[in-house]
């Protein structure tokens, strides 16, 4: 484990920007922290941490991964042109590389197809889903369109809708939450309201559908903002876990090997043509069995 030896001028930045120049950028800073690879004198801080000079740093580096021969990530194009992609993703099928996938990863995939644009192992991606989330992403084919879907993404223009089988039935047919989501302060593996770093986060959600027995509740679900496992976070703090989300609910319910959280709907501004794009993903056959 490599050690840092903060200076003293360095006194007052954030962790995270001190860091960008060892690991190479901000974004990849950030990345191992959240990772919890970053330890401030033995222990875990915040991106946000102040630094006073004088700390040692350490950080974890990645085991080597020996990269093999994979079968390219499986997908389905349900909408494209010359300059962007709408693709519906399976369960089971990483998005981008990260640790513990170096390959076989969706953004891979993509580039043989014309993903282009943004950072290797990531051309074209313009958000993300959980590996076992469904569903559908759009993906561009240069750097110009990256840039404008991302603008269009941080501006709220990008209508993104999930259907999402919770357990029990919310007070309200529809609702919002609004509570910031960061690294939970005891499981780093998971995001929660409760947190040193929380980040705004907001969610939409209305009844599409209550079960006979009230046990579950189908739920359209819109994200306003983008963070990592929001829905699921957000549900869970609601007391309404999606069915068979390991992480934040209950394995195994209904059937289900994953969670019940399937991204339905696509539906922004096409950013060259300025043609509306609405693109629907029907419920895949896993998840309607569970239905």
């Amino acid at each position: 484990m490599p050690a840092i030896e903060v200076p003293a001028d360095a006194a007052g930045e954030r962790l995270d920007v001190f860091l960008a120049g060892h690991a190479g950028s901000r974004a990849a800073a950030q990345r191992l922290i959240d990772d919890g690879r970053v330890r401030v004198d033995g222990e875990e801080k915040a991106k946000r941490h102040t630094l006073r000079g004088g700390e040692t740093i350490e950080l974890e580096e990645a085991e080597a991964e020996e990269v093999r021969d994979v079968p390219d990530a499986r997908f389905s194009i349900a909408w494209e042109d010359e300059h962007l992609m709408v693709v519906d993703k399976p369960a089971g099928v990483v998005v981008h590389p990260a640790r513990g996938h170096a390959a076989g990863t969706l953004a891979q995939a993509l580039e043989r197809v014309g993903a282009a644009g943004g950072p290797e192992g990531r051309r074209g991606i313009v958000h993300r889903l959980d590996r076992d989330t469904s569903g559908l992403l759009v993906v561009a084919r240069s750097e110009a369109v990256l840039a404008a879907l991302q603008s269009a993404l941080r501006r709220r223009e990008i209508v993104r809708e999930y259907l999402a089988l919770v357990e029990g039935r919310p007070d309200a047919r529809t609702g919002t939450i609004e509570a910031p989501l960061g690294r939970d302060r005891r499981v780093r593996t998971r995001m929660s309201t409760d947190t040193a770093e929380g980040r705004a986060a907001v969610t939409h959600f209305e009844t599409e559908r209550v079960l006979p027995d009230g046990r579950y509740t189908l739920l359209r679900v819109r994200l306003e903002t983008g963070r990592t496992h929001q829905i699921r976070a957000h549900l869970k703090a609601i007391g309404h876990p999606v069915a068979g989300d390991p992480e934040y609910g209950h394995a195994g319910v209904l059937g289900l090997e994953r969670q019940f959280l399937h991204a339905e709907r696509l539906a922004f501004e096409h950013p060259v043509t300025g043609e509306r794009i609405d693109v629907r993903s029907p419920l895949p056959d896993d998840l309607r069995r569970a239905l």
